[in-house]
């Protein structure tokens, strides 16, 4: 086991879930930390007063931000853009990054939608195709990428963990081959970032995108988009006036500039401020760094390992070791069963989710061995009603 990477405690106190709801659905929409809800609570109050609030407040809190983002990333503040969306991040590697004509972007099949359709846009703008990459049966999403991408691909979009069923890819493995074939990288971390270690030394992407609500625990938007330093100086999907230089000095604002702030700023959105959330974001990060990373992963590991057991015993199909990450557990379902297993589960209230064809069962640190029980009991139930 790696350094700094021993399984925590259970964190359930810390968390504002009431004792009788077993939720299974971070990989949707985090719960929430009593933390963060305090945080928004004060940002509230303190957005009630406009008149306490200076120039300077436009931008502390944003660095604040800005800085731990990049822990998370592996990186430093100034590879960092805040954003609202997935879809906004997507937006702004498009527009920075050159496409042959000709060539391909690779993606993944039933991949999140909003990289999908933002480079099938692409494709028909710059007269390049979409190559889709279908996982084999028994095999490795990896395996798969690395089959298909050669010379003619450009471009390569790929999460490191599948979205539908948490089946995970070498990111770093596929950046290799990537950069082999003269082609640029592009990650969709929302499903990694803040459960999972992630080093951009290492896996050397154009651009890494994350939604900041699901296992970043913050609140509903607010994003990140690292990018790569080769890419600082590029162009922004938006021009505002807090994203150039010398924005900080509000009577000079009228004295309009063509510089930018430096690093990635200039790729923020322009309300980045967001007085009411990013409080929130910071008080949700600030615990993630607390409990370490690699930590989190390790407790995530262990209780998804505790749930793959228990289920496959009332049998039901898991994956195999080797085809699961560490926090997010896809388990296939018969097709009998699968259009009323959710409501039954609700009338439990226990809470997962249907993706594609898989059950995604999505724990953080404040589940508890009732919280499995009452999952495993109710799944067992549900499915000999519907089956």
């Amino acid at each position: 086991m790696a350094i700094g990477s021993e399984v925590l405690s259970n964190q359930r106190a810390l968390f504002a879930i009431p004792p009788d709801v077993a939720y299974f659905n971070t990989a949707s929409l985090s719960p929430q930390l009593h933390s963060v809800r305090g945080a928004g609570e004060s940002a509230l109050r303190r957005r009630g007063e406009p008149w306490r609030i200076t120039s300077q407040d436009w931008f502390g809190d944003v660095e604040r931000l800005r800085g731990l983002a990049g822990e998370l990333f592996g990186a430093d503040a100034e590879g960092v853009a805040l954003i609202p969306a997935t879809s906004y991040g997507f937006a702004v590697a498009a527009r920075n990054l050159a496409l042959r004509p000709g060539s391909r972007i690779l993606v993944l099949a039933e991949e999140y939608p909003s990289g999908i359709y933002t480079w099938r846009r692409q494709a028909r703008r710059l007269g390049a195709s979409v190559l889709t990459v279908q996982r084999p049966p028994g095999g490795s999403w990896t395996e798969a990428v690395l089959a298909a991408l050669d010379e003619r691909v450009s471009l390569v979009s790929v999460p490191n963990v599948h979205w539908t069923d948490g089946s995970p890819l070498d990111i770093e493995s596929i950046g290799n081959r990537t950069r082999d074939v003269g082609a640029r990288l592009v990650v969709d971390a929302s499903q990694s970032l803040g459960a999972l270690p992630f080093d951009v030394g290492r896996v050397r992407p154009d651009f890494v995108v994350s939604v900041g609500y699901k296992w970043l625990l913050g609140p509903f938007g607010l994003g990140y988009l690292y990018v790569a330093e080769e890419h600082r100086g590029g162009e922004p999907l938006e021009e505002n006036w807090i994203l150039r230089a010398g924005s900080e000095d509000f009577a000079a604002l009228v004295d309009y500039r063509d510089e930018y702030q430096p690093g990635a700023r200039r790729f923020d959105v322009g309300q980045r401020t967001n007085f009411e959330l990013t409080p929130m974001a910071i008080a949700a990060l600030e615990q993630l760094l607390a409990w370490g990373i690699p930590s989190i992963s390790a407790t995530l590991a262990a209780t998804t390992d505790t749930i793959r057991t228990r289920l496959a015993a009332i049998g039901l199909e898991v994956p195999p070791e080797a085809r699961r990450a560490p926090h997010l557990l896809g388990v296939a379902l018969p097709p009998a069963i699968r259009a009323g297993l959710v409501p039954a589960l609700e009338r439990a209230n226990c809470f997962v989710a249907l993706r594609g064809r898989s059950m995604r069962i999505a724990p953080h640190l404040h589940v508890t061995p009732s919280d499995i029980d009452r999952l495993v009991d109710a799944l067992a139930a549900a499915t000999r009603e519907l089956g």
